[in-house]
């Protein structure tokens, strides 16, 4: 006998922000694409002009923060992790616990649009690792290593 399994391949804003805690201006992730399960998932970053960190970073010359793209990053294994069933039922949040061999590779600028390329590494209980890479086009703009926790309520 086939049992149906529902299979999640993208999630828009709103699955986002059903999905995790964050909210506008600190929601770095627009949706998510081309998810295979927990082992893998594209998170796309508009950039935009008028978003508040380009207020100071910098008023001439709008550079989007290299950490910010590593929370995008986190942000996006968090999606993985909480519409992956494997977290069990809600209510639970996703806690970014680790950074490791982060890189920034080029400046990102308002008009870009970031690909946050998430691979799994590992998963121990409710403890996660992913390897991220953050393209614009086909460039690398930053890379990083991270970790996660994912708590009940």
């Amino acid at each position: 006998m086939n049992e149906a399994v529902t299979r999640v391949e993208a999630a828009d804003i709103s699955a986002i922000l059903k999905a995790l805690p964050h909210r506008y201006p600190f929601l770095m992730v627009d949706r998510v694409i081309d998810i295979r399960g927990t082992e893998y998932g594209v998170g796309i970053k508009n950039v935009t002009a008028n978003e508040p960190q380009f207020l100071g970073h910098f008023p001439e010359a709008p550079v989007f923060p290299g950490v910010l793209m590593i929370e995008g990053m986190a942000q996006t294994a968090g999606v993985l992790c909480m519409l992956s069933g494997d977290v069990g039922n809600p209510p639970y949040t996703v806690y970014f616990t680790t950074i490791d061999k982060a890189k920034f590779r080029k400046p990102v600028q308002p008009g870009d649009t970031i690909a946050y390329h998430m691979t799994r590494l590992a998963k121990r209980r409710n403890m996660w690792w992913f390897r991220g890479e953050a393209k614009v086009g086909d460039q690398v703009v930053a890379e990083a290593e991270v970790g996660a926790v994912v708590s009940g309520s």
